[in-house]
């Protein structure tokens, strides 16, 4: 497509150089209206010589493999598909969505976290409270460009999710869970469609999750995972299946976590404007359990969005795995940074 763009441009600029030689022949002639009937005739051939209106090179889309168009979309930007979207290693990127909600209310704290391995449930009541401070912060960056030629990524993110008991003063106002989430990310851009929607990208990822917590409150785990990436227009779909990879021994501090987190998340995005909706479900067929999270975000100012989220379910933090609760926070959010 670009050498195409490059033999529109020389098209158009050859009857340009044609018509100035011919203009340096009028110049030469002496006589003043013989010069002047010449410059005339020029004039006119080069109106003849102009090209017809071409459709301007597409410099923000690229060709697909059926020689269709791939227009502008969330993933071909996020994931930099697109050789127009590449920028290259080392540049700091929006992965999961950064916030903070000063007010965040659960209806069911838990006082008394638990889990089956052994020292590994608390054995006095939590000083917790039912409103907290909630936030989340989270970025990528690629370490390595087109792995396979012009194919093939590798991504580092970071999500660190806190929870802050700001309100609780009896007890200091700590920090009640932070869950620390890196990952490294092998991206491969894909070109399908399925059921209607556009498979654009398959990622490749190895997680691991913890609270950095001591005995009894401890919690993490590693998990594998492989997530399909697709769109249509605003909607994007996210199919994320996982399979967790073993502690050994007494080192598990949560063997039964996939009974209640599951064995994979689907997660749904909508852009309206600049509205973003999104919705997150997980659910485990073994365990009978899961999790439903919708977030809205709308516009309140050129760099912030107003941030709704409602949680509803088991494992909205690690300390929280196998407990259930329904919370609603309100905020602040910085979604599809740059």
């Amino acid at each position: 497509m670009k050498w195409t763009c490059v033999l529109l441009l020389l098209a158009g600029m050859w009857p340009q150089m044609a018509v100035g030689a011919d203009y340096e022949k009028c110049a030469a002639i002496v006589s003043d209206a013989e010069r002047l009937a010449c410059y005339d005739q020029v004039a006119m051939q080069a109106v003849k010589l102009l090209p017809a209106a071409q459709e301007p090179c597409p410099a923000d889309a690229d060709q697909r493999s059926d020689g269709g168009v791939v227009a502008d979309s969330y993933l071909g930007r996020t994931w930099e598909l697109d050789a127009h979207t590449k920028t290259g290693t080392f540049h700091f990127r929006e992965y999961k969505p950064v916030y903070i909600l000063p007010v965040h209310y659960s209806n069911n704290p838990n006082q008394s976290p638990s889990s089956p391995a052994p020292n590994r449930s608390e054995v006095l009541p939590e000083s917790t409270g039912s409103t907290e401070v909630k936030y989340q912060l989270s970025f990528k960056t690629k370490l390595w460009e087109n792995l396979l030629e012009d194919n093939g990524d590798l991504w580092f993110a970071y999500t660190q999710q806190s929870h802050w008991l700001l309100y609780n003063s009896q007890v200091s106002s700590p920090f009640r869970e932070t869950n620390y989430e890196p990952e490294v990310i092998y991206s491969l851009r894909t070109d399908a469609d399925l059921a209607g929607l556009h498979w654009r990208l398959l990622n490749l990822g190895l997680v691991h999750q913890s609270n950095g917590r001591g005995l009894p409150l401890s919690r993490g785990w590693n998990r594998v995972y492989a997530q399909f990436g697709l769109e249509r227009d605003n909607f994007t779909v996210f199919l994320r299946p996982w399979l967790r990879l073993p502690d050994s021994g007494d080192r598990d501090d949560n063997p039964d976590i996939t009974r209640y987190i599951g064995n994979g998340d689907v997660q749904l995005r909508y852009s309206h404007g600049e509205n973003i909706y999104s919705a997150l479900g997980r659910y485990s067929v073994r365990g009978g359990h899961g999790a439903v999270q919708l977030s809205w975000g709308f516009p309140i100012s050129q760099m912030l969005k107003g941030y709704v989220q409602l949680f509803s379910g088991y494992g909205e933090t690690l300390i929280d795995y196998n407990h259930s609760q329904t919370s609603i926070g309100v905020g602040l959010s910085i979604q599809d940074w740059q």
